[in-house]
């Protein structure tokens, strides 16, 4: 592991640990851990909860970030060089917001607009659409179905049309959270969410089935 290069995430990792600290003394025992769909809080918790948030978020993305090319049987991700530590830097950074966002709502008792939330995730499939076609074959990160892993050209192929779904979905998904009410806006999420992850899917499987028959 290169520690100059690894600082600044680590940094970033611990931003919202140290927001946290700082906050602590002034939260109630008793802090809102959940929103339903009108921005109504519907469960509290003991702030103690709030820990989980950076734990899961950013320090659990970039362990994984840290771990799987150690680990990767073809080590095609060691490939990717400065393009797979510019993902990792770009989804640390945004879980590490996401997880500030989140300890801030709950500290305010505030989350007038959950269509915000909604917005962050459009974000992140603007972030993985953007850096799809960049990731190599391997068992852990990209669109992983029995035959992109199979081949080659399954892959780069399906990662290329997954790329301009996830980039699409995302900036359309981060347009409707600022014009559209919640509810509509949370269904458009789902069905975007839905025709983004099912179409690269069928797309692989059939290309894979051409390939074969060319064979």
């Amino acid at each position: 592991m290169n520690l100059k290069k690894e600082l600044p995430l680590i940094a970033i990792v611990l931003l919202p640990f140290i927001y946290l600290a700082y906050i602590w003394d002034q939260l109630p025992d008793k802090v809102p851990m959940h929103w339903n769909m009108e921005g109504e809080i519907d469960r509290y918790g003991e702030k103690v909860e709030l820990i989980i948030i950076p734990i899961i978020l950013p320090l659990l993305v970039y362990l994984i970030f840290l771990v799987v090319p150690k680990i990767d049987p073809k080590n095609k991700l060691h490939k990717m060089g400065d393009k797979l530590q510019t993902i990792k830097f770009l989804l640390t950074t945004f879980m590490s917001i996401l997880a500030m966002f989140i300890i801030y709502t709950a500290e305010n008792e505030s989350f007038t607009n959950p269509n915000y939330l909604v917005m962050f995730i459009g974000i992140l499939y603007i972030i993985l659409g953007n850096y799809f076609k960049t990731i190599k074959t391997n068992y852990f990160i990209g669109i992983k179905t029995p035959w992109t892993l199979e081949s080659e050209t399954v892959w780069k192929k399906t990662h290329i049309l997954g790329g301009k779904l996830w980039f699409a979905g995302g900036i359309i998904v981060v347009i409707s959270s600022l014009i559209l009410e919640q509810q509509m806006n949370f269904t458009l999420f789902l069905i975007i969410t839905g025709i983004i992850t099912i179409i690269p899917i069928v797309y692989s499987y059939f290309i894979f089935k051409n390939e074969r028959k060319t064979i």
